[in-house]
């Protein structure tokens, strides 16, 4: 990716208050044209107000056929995009007799087929341009399984292993495919509101990984140059017991 950003589009899923709003703020703050995607578009109108070149694309990443149109409607309006970051998530936290098969199949959508469908509509140009980058939030289910998360672990194991086939494929072509696993609890306003069953109370805001530090981190990655550019980028807070070796 070269330095001059002018003219350039990020299309990013999964905006809302917490880590999308901050990768949108960062890409816009880069000189990008930023398309955020989300479900909420009540939340998406009040960031697109507060940030500058920023537009609003309400959308279900998991209704294909809408998806399909945001992305023609986003093409038309900004221009191809020259980065997708997908951070949209879809999770669920109980043991396999206290979910469903339905729950599976939804997680599996939004983390895993809506990646496998945006790679296909946006890879092509990024292909002819001769640069792109394709970011992949992830988490630590991603490698590895527990009890709360027989229909949530899966898809996020699918999602960072299609990643990394696109990443082989497209990394030839100059396309940079890169997953960031966020093995910490994010500091976002939804998750410390969830209690103290799920947090200890003594936990500090030391202890949570903060959204803009998160966004620097994946927007470093997207540009990162061509001769060293990495796949596995796992960040954490310097305070996290490590869940991965």
């Amino acid at each position: 990716m070269t330095d001059s950003m002018t003219g350039r589009v990020a299309l990013i899923t999964g905006v809302g208050g917490a880590t999308g709003a901050a990768l949108s703020r960062r890409f816009a703050q880069g000189g990008y044209r930023v398309a955020m995607l989300a479900r909420n578009a009540e939340r998406l109108a009040e960031l697109e107000a507060q940030i500058p070149d920023a537009r609003a694309y309400p959308c279900d990443v998991a209704d294909l056929d809408r998806l399909g149109a945001v992305v023609e409607r986003v093409e038309a309006e900004l221009g191809a995009p020259h980065v997708l970051v997908h951070n949209a998530v879809a999770a669920t936290s109980a043991k396999i007799f206290e979910t469903t098969v339905a729950d599976l199949e939804r997680n599996f959508r939004v983390n895993t087929t809506s990646l496998f469908f945006l790679a296909q509509k946006l890879a092509p140009a990024m292909i002819a341009r001769g640069e792109g980058a394709i970011m992949v939030t992830g988490n630590t289910s991603s490698f590895r399984g527990v009890p709360m998360r027989p229909a949530w672990a899966p898809t996020k194991a699918a999602q960072r292993i299609l990643a990394q086939c696109l990443a082989k494929d497209l990394g030839p072509q100059r396309v940079h495919v890169g997953y960031i696993t966020i093995d910490a609890a994010i500091d976002a306003p939804w998750l410390r509101a969830v209690g103290p069953w799920r947090f200890p109370k003594d936990k500090s805001a030391d202890d949570f990984a903060q959204p803009d530090a998160i966004a620097e981190e994946v927007y470093h990655v997207a540009h990162q140059h061509p001769s060293t550019w990495s796949f596995d980028h796992v960040i954490r807070p310097f305070t996290e017991h490590w869940t991965l070796n």
